[in-house]
């Protein structure tokens, strides 16, 4: 089974970070539909903006964490596949 980095766009303009082992469409209708608690919950909806695929979820957890850690400007940079500014 494939495994994902994601970049969700909350409703307040806020951006979250996370991986799932399955596909980024469940995923993100999940954080929609609520399933999860924590940050996403009051913020719905959320939009999908980001994704890379790997293939092993221990690929794509080291991944998460750095982009966690990357600043807003960072972030929306490889969002916009603007890789020089990375």
């Amino acid at each position: 089974m494939r495994a994902y980095v994601y970049i969700l766009q909350c409703s307040d303009g806020h951006y979250y970070v996370g991986s799932t082992r399955g596909t980024v469409e469940k995923r993100t209708a999940e954080h929609n539909e609520g399933t999860f608690g924590g940050y996403t919950k009051s913020r719905r909806p959320v939009k999908l903006v980001f994704s890379e695929s790997f293939s092993q979820i221990t690929d794509a957890v080291p991944s998460e964490r750095q982009l966690k850690g990357w600043s807003r400007a960072k972030k929306e940079a490889l969002i916009r596949g603007d890789i020089e500014a990375l």
